[in-house]
Parts: structure tokens; C-alpha cells; sequence
């Protein structure tokens, strides 16, 4: 009894939720900041006159520099200490917003994504450090639910203001918000319980190069494999090597760098000196199938984001609010499954409800490939994105949840660090990679539907670039008919091609998404089978045993 009691009044003074206000708000910081950039991708297509493949490079960046430096800022966080490089970066949060807010082109805009994903790289290991120190067991299990919540609440409030602002006044006034947010976060971060840090922590150089080219490249290569080429170059390619295309020869270039950074990091912890990162939460399987689960469902996420809000606005020509309506059963069940799975915990291990998540996203991917049309508030695209949604939800606070209560709290930071790369470089590629693909499917289907219509002559498709296809609104694709010598039933056969070859591109895209999702049904099934009370004891003793 006497020696519980120490332990009863730690408990105590530790249940107070009153540090997860500041932790909560440092989510929706940077959910909605992320959330907000699908939104403004057709104001940024229109005031700055880009493709939506370059507008959707800000949302690029932002998870390239989240993902390149989060392992680095966790080392930062716990040497300078966790509170007071919180609150600096929250800072650099809100210049970021001003960057955004001020931005004369599209250049300026990347680099206000840039800076936020740099001061983001540090917030995300320090949110998971200070629930770790603060809340334990259940608790523990509620924050982290919380903190999954949070970026689902981000998205449904950040599509349905965004689309309101965005069609009413325009897209910068959403950072607006984000600089109130920032504000807010920043006051109230200083009822978080204050640390020294540890200025004896040496940040690995070595190993923080290693992982930030890594990462840097593959982001590179996977966002230009259609501008550039996917195999041999494209005019467009910054330079070739043997006519090669650079892309994915940076993917390959990346993925020997990451893997020199493993071993770089095992021979560090074998010669008894800190590491960037600890490998030891990377230990068993069940980790590292968390891991996987992991990045294939953000990155799963982040393609419907892009693709969603793509073919709407762009394709369609509809508004922003439009698409924040389009968006909100996807993003409100999110929020609701991030909230409520933490239930779920006390009668079924992670790996039923692993599968099980995975089935629903799959099954849903392949219902919207058939059923989605041109009406996106049809019933049955609402049905299919609520479903999505419930799986979405639940993976991403359970794989989460994994890590973080498989592992020490002394090493929580590296959790976080891990679970900030993992998550946004998978948003990065994802993003990329839809682009890409979906793309690259609407050549192949504009090249197949020109051949099977002979009312379109090739002497007319010749005076269209059709090496350069991209989604286009029936709006924009008249106007570049009209400089052409085309008649009026030939630009309505155009019209009509452009529509049946973008549909069919979704539809195929959903479907490639859909055997993604079915892939990651292996992972999940390697997720751990215990139940919370039979949650294995993570002390520094257990994880060397």
C-alpha cells in the first residue's frame, strides 16, 4: 500500500486534460493548414495561372518537409526541450500563414508550405512526447483518439469554411484562420508543464542527411514521374541520363539512400552512441507492420483528398463550396471513427479491427469505381464515402495507438519522429502518385476515345497537344477548340470525349486504389493480438528483453 501511493498521487496530478487544449489545438493547426490546401487548389489554378499539377505542389512540400526533417526536429525537441521549441515553432507556424496570405505567385505559396512543413517536422513528435509524459493506459488510449479526432474535425471545418470562403471572397482568407490558430495554440501552450531538455543529446548529422535526401528524392521522383517521364525523358525533364527520365532514377537514388541510412543508424547503436533515431520500436514485426498500415492508409487518404477535390473543381468547374459538401460525409465520419474506435479497444485486438478497417476501405474504393458519375451527391457516392470514411478513421488512430503504446515513453519523441515521417511523406507521395496516375490514365483514355470517333479527323486532333493531356473543365477545353478550325458539332465531339475519358479515368483510378487497399490487408493482419489489458509492459527492461 505505502508503495502505491506514490504512484496513485502521479496518476493524479497526470490526469489533468488540461495540457491536451494546447496539444488538441497543435493538431488542428496543422490538419487544417493541410486540410485547406485541397480547397484552394482552383483558386491558386486561377490567380496564378498554373496547372493543377504545380498548384498541388504546395501540398507536396509540405509533407516533404514534415517528412525530411521530423526525425532531426524530434533530436532538436528533446535537446532544447519540448515546450520551448513548441512554441517556437508554433511561431514559425504563423509566419508561414503570412507567406501564404502575401504569396504573388505560386513560388511563394510553395515556400509558405514549405516553412510550415519545417515548423510541422517539430510539432508532431512533440504533441506524441507530451501525451506520452502526461497520460498513461486508458487515458493514453482517449488522447490519442483525441488527437486523431482533431485531424478529422480539421478536415470537416476546413472543407466546409474553406468552401464557403473560397466561393464567396476567394482562397487566402483560410490562412487567415490558420493564423488565428496559430495565435490561440501559442497562448495557451504555456499551460504546458515546462522541461530543461537534455543539452547533452548529440543530433546525428550523418543519419539527418541520409534520411532528408532520401526522402527529398523519392518525393521528387514519385511527383514528376508523369511530367517528366515515367521511363524515358520528357521535354520537360530538367536533364536525362542516356535519355533515361530523372524521375524514377531519384526513387531508386532514394530508397539506396534510406536504406544506407538503416545501416548507418545500426552500426551507431552497435558502437553504444545515440542514434537519430531508436530502432528498437522497430523491433518486432507487429511494429513494423503498424508502420506499413500506416503509410498505405494516409497515403490511401491523401489520393482521395487530391483526387476529390480535383475532379470537382477543375473537372466540373464547381466551387469550392461545392466540393467542401462533395467532401463532408468522407471527412465527418473520419471524426466521428477517430473518436468512437478507442471503444472498440476492450473487445477486439488491433488486428481484427486492422482487417477489418482495410476491408471497408477496399470494399468501398471498389463500390464508388462503379457507381460514381458526374452527380457526386448521389446517394450511393455519399453511401461509398461514409464507408471509406469509417475504415479511414479507424486505421489511423489504431496503428497509431500501436506504436505508441508498444514503446517506452522515454522514446516517445522517436515514435513521433517516426509517425511524422511515415504519415507525411506518405501524404506526399500519394498526393503525387494520384496525380500521376490519374493523369496518365486520361492520356491513355483521351488517345483510345479520339481513335474510336471518327467524327474527330486527325487533322483537328493535330492541331491539339495531346503529349500534354491534362484535366480540363468542357469550359476551358471550348476555348482551346475555338483556336482551332473545328466546327460546332466537332467541339461538342470533343466536349462529349473529354467527359467520358475523365470519368472513366476516375473510375479506373478508384479501382487501382481499391487493390492498394486490399495489399494492406498483409500488414494488418500481422497488427498485435492483445487486448488493452494484455498489453505488454513497454519499460525500458521489457523493450531490451
Amino acid at each position: 500500500m505505502t508503495e502505491s501511493a506514490p504512484q496513485t498521487a502521479s496518476v493524479a496530478v497526470k490526469s489533468s486534460w488540461l495540457p491536451m487544449i494546447s496539444l488538441f489545438m497543435a493538431q488542428v493547426l496543422m490538419s487544417f493548414n493541410v486540410a485547406a490546401l485541397p480547397i484552394s487548389l482552383g483558386g491558386m489554378v486561377s490567380e496564378f495561372g498554373v496547372p493543377p499539377t504545380v498548384a498541388s505542389t504546395t501540398i507536396v512540400m509540405y509533407g516533404l518537409a514534415v517528412a525530411a526533417l521530423v526525425m532531426t526536429g524530434a533530436k532538436l525537441g528533446q535537446r532544447v526541450g519540448w515546450v520551448l521549441i513548441f512554441r517556437v515553432v508554433i511561431a514559425l507556424f504563423a509566419a508561414s500563414s503570412v507567406l501564404m496570405l502575401i504569396a504573388p505567385s505560386i513560388g511563394w505559396a510553395i515556400a509558405g508550405q514549405a516553412v510550415a512543413g519545417a515548423a510541422a517536422a517539430i510539432i508532431v513528435p512533440s504533441i506524441v512526447a507530451l501525451i506520452a509524459e502526461n497520460y498513461r493506459g486508458a487515458q493514453q488510449a482517449t488522447a490519442i483518439g483525441a488527437i486523431g479526432s482533431a485531424r478529422a474535425i480539421s478536415g470537416v471545418t476546413a472543407f466546409l469554411i474553406g468552401g464557403t470562403l473560397g466561393t464567396l471572397v476567394g482562397w487566402r482568407p483560410m490562412f487567415f484562420i490558420v493564423l488565428g490558430i496559430a495565435v490561440l495554440v501559442f497562448a495557451f501552450s504555456f499551460t504546458l508543464r515546462g522541461d530543461r531538455g537534455d543539452p547533452g543529446i548529440r543530433i546525428d548529422l550523418v543519419a539527418s542527411l541520409l534520411i532528408g535526401a532520401a526522402i527529398v528524392l523519392l518525393t521528387l521522383g514519385f511527383n514528376n514521374l508523369n511530367g517528366w517521364g515515367a521511363i524515358e525523358a520528357t521535354e520537360a525533364a530538367p536533364f536525362d541520363i542516356l535519355g533515361l527520365s530523372p524521375a524514377p532514377l531519384f526513387i531508386v537514388a532514394g530508397v539506396v539512400l534510406g536504406q544506407g541510412f538503416f545501416l548507418w543508424t545500426r552500426r551507431r547503436i552497435a558502437e553504444g552512441r545515440v542514434p537519430l533515431i531508436d530502432l528498437s520500436i522497430l523491433r518486432s514485426s507487429k511494429e513494423r507492420a503498424a508502420v506499413y498500415a500506416m503509410f498505405i492508409v494516409v497515403a490511401l487518404e491523401a489520393c482521395v483528398n487530391f483526387t476529390i477535390p480535383l475532379y470537382i473543381q477543375i473537372v466540373q468547374g464547381r466551387t469550392p463550396f461545392d466540393t467542401s459538401i462533395a467532401m463532408m460525409p468522407f471527412n465527418l465520419t473520419v471524426f466521428i471513427t477517430a473518436t468512437l474506435v478507442v471503444r472498440f479497444y476492450k473487445r477486439y485486438p488491433p488486428r481484427v479491427i486492422g482487417v477489418f478497417g482495410f476491408l471497408l476501405t477496399t470494399g468501398a474504393l471498389v463500390w464508388l469505381s462503379f457507381v460514381v458519375n458526374n452527380n457526386w451527391e448521389t446517394l450511393p457516392t455519399i453511401l461509398g464515402l461514409v464507408v471509406f470514411g469509417i475504415g479511414q478513421g479507424a486505421l489511423v488512430t489504431l496503428v497509431f495507438n500501436v506504436l505508441v503504446t508498444s514503446a517506452p515513453s522515454s522514446l516517445a519523441g522517436d515514435v513521433g519522429s517516426l509517425r511524422g515521417t511515415t504519415q507525411n511523406l506518405a501524404s506526399a507521395v500519394g498526393t503525387a502518385v494520384a496525380g500521376a496516375l490519374l493523369v496518365s490514365l486520361l492520356g491513355l483514355s483521351v488517345g483510345r476515345a479520339v481513335v474510336e470517333h471518327p467524327e474527330l479527323p486527325p487533322a483537328l486532333v493535330a492541331q491539339v497537344d495531346l503529349d500534354s493531356v491534362n484535366f480540363v473543365s468542357n469550359d476551358d477545353l471550348r476555348v482551346v477548340l475555338d483556336r482551332t478550325d473545328a466546327t460546332p458539332a466537332q467541339v461538342d465531339a470533343a466536349v462529349a470525349v473529354n467527359e467520358e475519358a475523365r470519368l472513366s479515368t476516375l473510375r479506373l483510378g478508384l479501382l487501382v486504389l481499391a487493390g492498394i487497399s486490399a495489399l494492406a490487408i498483409l500488414p494488418a493482419s500481422r497488427l498485435p493480438r492483445y487486448k488493452p489489458e494484455e498489453i505488454p509492459d513497454p519499460s525500458p527492461v521489457a523493450a531490451s528483453d
